[in-house]
């Protein structure tokens, strides 16, 4: 059948909702004789509370209860939003408490206000008294793998994990090359920055069940999150998730759903709601992984690679959250892009004592594609060989297995996405005008990156997911996800696969404004660009099923002297046609005002699967960048930036353009602005504000442009591949190479800020 939604631009439905406000989030949704929490953090980085003295706390007017570890559940629980393991070797590390006594970063929780007020409770803070036994603490890597440092977690030696991936034999291949070229570089731990802080509120119910109101971004796993901090059994809770401003991977992790549970426990189940400042977001919920890379790669003169060795240190902060498995997933990454038949992947994750690192929109591919494509360029300067060309002679096919992930790339549009990128980007034209303005004395450059992803965890973890439809009485369609929007769209590229598959206009389907664990399918939620790939299939799988009962309750139900069989007939537009000659069998909501109120066959049309993915799919693109420096300022301008992406078939190109522009806009800004840093003095958070912690304003991003290459994958539900987060993976390291095109010398290290840009302009005039 003709698409009639599938490649057509849809507004999405819950758009209008809220740009007007009259969306609810989680603090819009009302509770009778709401209590107030707030979290006493702690003032030191490393260390244990001695006491703790409250008495001063209990006496301000409004305070219900203070709570100190004494109070609250004891049990050790995860945090990251993976799906359960029955492989306890495979689970995620429970190192993580309600509350606790042994302090790992600055502004960890030791306690916790529960009052009338807002206002109540933050006085209450400050009344409260803490007596610390003070240790070193350790911001980085190479401060906690140093000999003699004091273990963060008992038996640990500060290690989440050390792994070692190996492709054919590296001392080998090494012998065989012409030219060995190292390459050092070093991504910044930064923020999600996400417009909805973290919030939640959690009351006892009716039934006897507790109810937690979250924006998270993973309902079904934070109910087991919740049984496994209070060791209940998972079904004594229930999570509600309503609007959500907001995640990019913060809220994958369940970060403060135990706590306000535990305070409504205090109260007896009256509803407490915990909402945090900017502050305790950056400083204590999740940021990106600080990953440092040691590059060691051979070449032949021809510029085809024979052997590479890359150390991975990943810096993961004070809990293991995600932990290893961001840091792991780059060797994969760097096999999906190039060819490498003798290759050697040393990761380790290691504890510090900053803010625990947890996903983030790429999940470590936007560090190892930085240090793979930096490392591409200056390798091209040194071979001699066109940046362009050296990709191409070491590209991966389509067809072709990934040795280190053991699944085959059934597409793979690279190559086309260079060739179409720089007939777009105007690229050899482009070429020209920097070679000018070079003589003219300008720093002008021009820069390359390329990037490969997945869609969804599968090999590595659980995809699973559910849909159920309901054919409403006037032939529209009711449907139920269990895949979690939270603000990028997934629920209305839903509605279009229904819309195709069953053969109704897409504003006949309705999405629920919110998912509930009661009630929503089973599905691990939204993070690894899973969505329109994973969920989709489970989609387009319960389309079809209610497709076929419509057919067949057509032909139950047709009226005397209609003749057909299923296969000759279809719906399209609400109609039951056949196919034979086009001609209307039945309107379907005729048909299904019969199939509800048929006094003898009456029965309500429903589908409910649950579709488990044992697959995957490699989307591929890049991004081109023209760019100046000043030579002055060392402030870099973007002219032009271009993100070419092969994700398979475009859904829906209108929500596409914008999730690829609020990639590259968060690469930019990795590239040049963000960096959470610390006092070394204290291990306080320096900069864990939104006026000290640079972001881009809508006056500093560019125009961007965007491009796709649409090549029908085969896996993909309607020949999709995922899209999400590959946009943010690529602009970095093209930023950089442009930057070293523009100025003649690498700078490894991001963000590249006009300070680094001006020492590194000054030290290359001393040395001429």
């Amino acid at each position: 059948m003709e698409n009639t939604a599938i490649g057509k631009s849809q507004i999405r439905w819950d758009a209008v909702a809220k740009v007007t406000g009259r969306a609810n989030y989680t603090g819009d949704i009302p509770q009778k004789e709401m209590y107030h929490g707030k979290i006493y953090r702690a003032k030191i980085a490393h260390g244990m509370v001695k006491s703790i003295d409250v008495s001063e706390a209990l006496k301000v007017p409004g305070v219900i209860k203070v709570l100190t570890p004494d109070d609250v559940s004891s049990y050790s629980f995860p945090t990251a939003g993976h799906p359960y393991s029955l492989d306890p070797k495979l689970s995620d590390k429970a190192d993580r408490k309600i509350l606790t006594r042994h302090i790992r970063l600055y502004g960890d929780e030791i306690a916790a206000v529960i009052a009338k007020t807002e206002l109540a409770a933050e006085e209450a803070l400050g009344k409260i008294k803490v007596e610390y036994e003070e240790y070193e603490f350790y911001l980085t890597p190479e401060e906690s793998l140093k000999e003699g440092a004091l273990e963060i977690h008992e038996g640990t030696k500060n290690i989440i994990a050390d792994t070692t991936a190996e492709i054919g034999d590296l001392e080998t291949g090494f012998k065989e090359a012409d030219i060995l070229i190292e390459h050092d570089c070093y991504t910044p731990t930064v923020q999600h920055c996400q417009m909805e802080n973290q919030i939640a509120y959690a009351y006892k119910d009716v039934d006897g069940r507790w109810v937690c109101v979250t924006s998270t971004q993973i309902p079904h796993i934070c109910r087991r999150i919740l049984g496994q901090a209070f060791g209940m059994p998972w079904g004594r809770f229930r999570v509600i998730k309503p609007f959500v401003g907001g995640g990019f991977g913060n809220k994958q992790d369940v970060t403060i759903e135990p706590m306000v549970v535990a305070m409504s426990m205090a109260v007896g189940g009256k509803p407490v709601m915990l909402d945090l400042h900017r502050e305790e977001v950056f400083a204590c919920t999740r940021v990106r992984h600080a990953i440092s890379y040691k590059m060691k790669f051979g070449f032949k003169n021809d510029g085809r690679i024979v052997a590479g060795d890359i150390l991975a240190i990943s810096n993961n902060g004070a809990y293991a959250s995600h932990g290893h498995a961001v840091v792991a997933k780059g060797g994969g990454m760097v096999t999906a892009l190039y060819k490498v038949p003798n290759f050697k992947y040393h990761a380790m994750t290691v504890y510090t004592n900053i803010a625990a690192a947890g996903a983030m929109r790429g999940y470590g591919v936007p560090q190892i594609s930085y240090a793979i494509e930096t490392f591409m360029d200056t390798a091209a300067r040194k071979l001699g060989i066109d940046p362009f060309d050296l990709r191409k002679i070491n590209m991966t096919k389509a067809m072709e297995e990934n040795p280190l992930l053991h699944m085959t790339q059934y597409t793979m549009g690279l190559r086309e996405c260079i060739e179409q990128g720089k007939e777009r980007f105007q690229w050899e034209k482009r070429v020209e005008e920097v070679a000018a303005a070079k003589k003219a004395g300008k720093l002008r450059g021009l820069g390359f990156a390329a990037f490969a992803y997945t869609s969804g965890t599968y090999p590595k973890g659980l995809e699973a997911a559910g849909c159920r439809l309901v054919l409403n009485q006037d032939g529209s369609i009711k449907m139920m996800v269990g895949a979690t929007e939270i603000g990028q769209g997934s629920d209305t590229v839903f509605r279009q696969m229904v819309a195709e598959t069953v053969g109704v206009p897409v504003d006949m389907v309705y999405a629920d404004q919110v998912t509930d664990t009661d009630t929503s399918p089973f599905d691990t939620g939204a993070y690894a660009s899973r969505q329109t790939f994973v969920s989709g299939m489970a989609v387009k799988k319960a389309a079809e099923e209610l497709k076929e009962k419509i057919l067949l309750a057509a032909l139950e139900f047709a009226e005397e002297g209609q003749e057909a069989e299923t296969v000759d007939l279809d719906v399209k537009d609400c109609k039951v046609i056949k196919k034979s000659d086009g001609s209307l069998y039945t309107e379907l909501g005729d048909l299904a005002l019969k199939t509800y109120y048929h006094l003898n066959k009456g029965i309500c049309l429903t589908a409910d699967v649950s579709n488990k993915c044992i697959q995957n799919a490699y989307p591929y693109g890049g991004t081109f960048v023209d760019l100046e420096v000043d030579k002055v300022t060392g402030k870099v301008k973007i002219y032009n930036i271009l993100n070419i992406h092969d994700s398979g078939v475009i859904i829906n190109p209108l929500m596409a353009s914008g999730q690829v522009e609020g990639g590259m806009t968060m690469g930019i800004s990795y590239a040049l602005d963000e960096e959470l840093r610390y006092d070394s003095s204290t291990g306080k958070p320096l900069n864990n504000n939104l006026l000290d912690y640079k972001m881009p304003t809508m006056m500093d991003v560019p125009d961007l442009m965007v491009d796709f290459v649409e090549i029908p994958d085969p896996i993909g539900p309607y020949g999709n591949k995922s899209l999400g987060e590959p946009p943010n993976c690529s602009p970095a390291p093209a930023i950089r190479n442009a930057i070293a095109d523009a100025i003649g010398v690498d700078i490894n290290a991001i963000p590249i800020t006009p300070q680094k840009i001006i020492e590194v302009l000054n030290a290359k005039d001393k040395e001429v």
